[in-house]
């Protein structure tokens, strides 16, 4: 075996030796020889969902929100979804929302994403749906005795085979919707639309600053309630 050889052999060997713990500086298999950079995106400050955690009662993190607490967002509507809600709903829930050029066009946008595909862009009851029957039974808005406050209702709850569309829109949108609404059903009875607001009084004013404020500070509930039956629908 020649020189050069015996000198690759050993420099092999001394290699391998250093590299399977032959030297001081050598790192036991057995050991964790990880390197966390930025550890907190591995090891939470914070309690996790679930974590085990003596100080919690029952040991577990997750624990059951203090009685009487609501969910962050939910906003309290004051008619129940029953006949007598929808009546009482119908009769003095009143649109907060002046009738303006901008609520109406932002109410017509809407009512073409959520409302059109069943109940037709004119509020005929000729939606795309309807027409393919997917689903009949959907009467004109000229058909029925509505107001803007059973509209907000019916939205807000769902009716019948409709349902709620309180998860999907805001207090503000359910009321453009309802303008629009108002103006389709005008306009299919052969009745003249509402003149917009040039000017919004006081008492408007103080009505959009508690719509938005509700807004802000709170967004519907959005749990769909089991309707009950009714006697009367959109």
């Amino acid at each position: 075996m020649n020189r050069s050889v015996k000198t690759f052999l050993f420099a092999f060997a001394s290699i391998l030796v250093v590299s399977c713990g032959g030297d001081d500086k050598s790192t036991a298999t057995d050991s964790n020889r990880s390197v966390q950079y930025f550890p907190n995106m591995y090891e939470s400050a914070g309690y996790e969902a679930y974590q085990e955690g003596e100080i919690f009662p029952g040991n577990v993190e997750a624990q059951l929100p203090v009685e009487g607490t609501v969910s962050r967002g939910w906003m309290p509507y004051d008619y129940d979804d029953t006949n007598d809600g929808y009546a009482s709903a119908k009769a003095n829930l009143k649109n907060p929302l002046p009738y303006t050029e901008a609520n109406l066009t932002n109410g017509e946008a809407l009512f073409g994403i959520y409302c059109a595909i069943c109940h037709g862009k004119k509020g005929d009851g000729q939606g795309t749906l309807v027409k393919s029957e997917k689903i009949l039974g959907v009467p004109s808005y000229d058909a029925r005795d509505i107001s803007q406050g059973s509209i907000y209702h019916v939205m807000y709850y769902g009716i019948n085979y409709m349902g709620s569309y309180a998860a999907q829109t805001s207090i503000e949108e359910r009321w453009q919707i309802a303008h629009h609404v108002d103006a389709l059903t005008r306009d299919l009875k052969g009745q003249a639309r509402q003149e917009f607001v040039t000017e919004v009084s006081n008492e408007d004013e103080t009505a959009m600053m508690d719509v938005h404020h509700d807004e802000e500070t709170h967004s519907v509930d959005d749990h769909v309630t089991e309707n009950e039956p009714t006697t009367e629908g959109h």
